[in-house]
C-alpha cells in the first residue's frame, strides 16, 4: 500500500493514497478502553477525502461522530424493539412494529449500516412502499423508522437521523360521517329492548371505545356518584387470547359522569346478569366484567362486532362502522354546545388538537350558533 500524500495538514487527520489508486483517510478520535479510536473514510480524490476527514474532526469536536463500526439497520431494529419499544408501547403495537420491520423495512434497508443510511435511501424506500401499500401504511413505517433512529442517535450509534429530512406521503383524512341527533335517538329507541342495551348506549352516548366497554368492571362504576372509571381495555392477542390490559393512552384512563338514563340501564343490565349467573350455576365464570357471555366469560371483540352488524341491519339506519358510534357521540356533544375540552376528556383523546381536527365538520354549525348567541347578547 502506498503512503504517498500521507502528511497531515492542519485539522485534516491522516490522508493517504491506496495501491488501487483511490484515497483513504481517518480522523483520530482519541483513546477508549486503552485503544486508539479512528474513523476511516475513502474517496476518488485527495481533496474529497480531506474534506471528509475535516468533517469527521468537526463532528468529533461536537461529540456527534460515532467511533467504530455502526450496526446494520436490521440489527438495530431488533435491539430497539427488544430493549426500548417493548418497555414503552402496548403489546399490540409492538406486534405491529415487529411485523412492519420484518415484512417491509428489513428486506429493503436491513443490510445498510446506520452510518451509511441517507435521506435518499429513505426517500427511495417510501416510493417503493408507495407502490405496494397505502399512504397511511407508509406513514406508519415512517413513524417506526423515525422513533427507532432517534433513539439510535441518542445512543450515539449514528450522527443524525436521516428520516427527519424526508417527508412521508400525505394522507387525505376521511370525513367522519356519524349519525345525526335524530338517527341517534332512533338507535337508542331500537336498542332499549335488546339484550345488553347498556353496551351500545355507552358507545353512542359517551363514545367509549370497544375495548374500554368490554373491559369495564362493575367495581369501576360509582353508583352514588353516578360515574364510571376507564382503567382497563379488553383485546384479543394472537397466542394469548383475550387479555385485559392498559387503555390506549395515559389520557384514556379517565372518570366519566353518567347520565341518569344510563345509570338506570346499567342497573337493569346488572339484574339481567344476576339472572344469567343463577341459570348458569357451576358453569358461571366470575370475571367481574359488566358485559359477558351467558357463562360470565369476557366477550370476544369479533363477536361483539357481529352483534353490532346484526343490530345495524335491523334498525334500517345508515350503515356506519362500529368505531363511528364513538364519532357520533363526539359530534352530538359538540353540536349540543358541550365545550370541546369536555368532549376531549370524555373521549380520552390525548390532545385538544386531535379532538378539534377529527370533528372539524362540526365547527361551522357551532361557530354559527356562537355568532348568533353573541349577536343576541350584545345587540338586543
Amino acid at each position: 500500500m502506498s503512503q504517498s500524500g500521507n502528511r497531515r495538514g492542519n485539522g485534516e487527520g491522516a490522508v493517504y493514497k491506496t495501491g488501487a489508486g483511490a484515497w483513504r483517510g481517518y480522523a483520530d478520535l482519541g483513546w477508549k478502553d486503552g485503544k486508539r479510536q479512528r474513523k476511516y473514510v475513502s474517496g476518488r480524490t485527495k481533496a474529497d477525502v480531506q474534506q471528509k476527514v475535516r468533517r469527521l474532526m468537526t463532528q468529533a469536536e461536537e461529540g456527534t461522530v460515532i467511533a467504530g463500526r455502526s450496526p446494520t439497520l436490521q440489527a438495530w431494529l431488533t435491539q430497539y424493539l427488544d430493549e426500548v419499544a417493548s418497555q414503552t408501547v402496548r403489546p399490540s403495537t409492538l406486534r405491529r412494529y415487529r411485523q412492519e420491520a420484518r415484512l417491509y423495512i428489513i428486506p429493503v434497508l436491513g443490510k445498510l449500516r446506520l452510518d451509511k443510511l441517507t435521506p435518499h435511501h429513505i426517500s427511495d424506500f417510501y416510493q417503493l412502499m408507495g407502490r405496494r401499500l397505502s399512504a397511511g401504511s407508509v406513514r406508519r413505517l415512517h413513524a417506526l423508522l423515525r422513533r427507532s433512529l432517534t433513539v439510535a442517535v441518542r445512543w450515539k450509534l449514528m450522527a443524525s437521523n436521516p428520516v427527519l429530512a424526508v417527508d412521508p406521503p400525505s394522507v387525505t383524512r376521511q370525513e367522519v360521517k356519524p349519525w345525526t341527533l335524530e338517527q341517534t335517538r332512533a338507535f337508542l329507541v331500537f336498542i332499549e329492548s335488546r339484550p345488553m342495551a347498556a353496551r351500545w348506549q355507552l358507545a353512542v352516548v359517551l363514545g367509549l371505545r370497544q375495548g374500554e366497554t368490554l373491559g369495564l368492571s362493575w367495581e369501576d362504576i360509582d353508583w352514588a356518584g353516578q360515574t364510571l372509571r376507564i382503567r382497563k381495555a379488553l383485546s384479543y392477542r394472537p397466542g394469548e387470547g383475550l387479555v385485559l390490559g392498559e387503555p390506549k393512552t395515559a389520557r384514556s384512563r379517565r372518570t366519566i359522569p353518567l347520565p341518569e338514563p344510563l345509570v338506570r340501564s346499567l342497573k337493569t343490565h346488572r339484574a339481567e346478569q344476576d339472572q344469567q349467573r343463577a341459570e348458569a350455576g357451576d358453569e358461571w365464570e366470575e370475571t367481574g366484567l359488566v358485559f359477558t357471555t351467558a357463562q360470565g366469560k369476557p366477550l370476544h371483540p369479533r363477536n361483539d362486532y357481529r352483534t353490532f352488524q346484526h343490530h345495524l341491519r335491523d334498525t334500517g339506519l345508515p350503515p356506519i362502522r362500529l368505531h363511528d358510534l364513538r364519532h357520533t357521540a363526539a359530534s352530538n356533544m359538540l353540536t349540543e354546545g358541550i365545550h370541546a375540552r369536555v368532549v376531549m376528556e370524555t373521549l380520552g383523546h390525548s390532545t385538544f388538537d386531535l379532538t378539534m381536527n377529527t370533528y372539524s365538520h362540526v365547527a361551522p354549525k357551532v361557530s354559527r350558533e356562537a355568532a348568533d348567541t353573541m349577536a343576541a347578547a350584545l345587540w338586543t
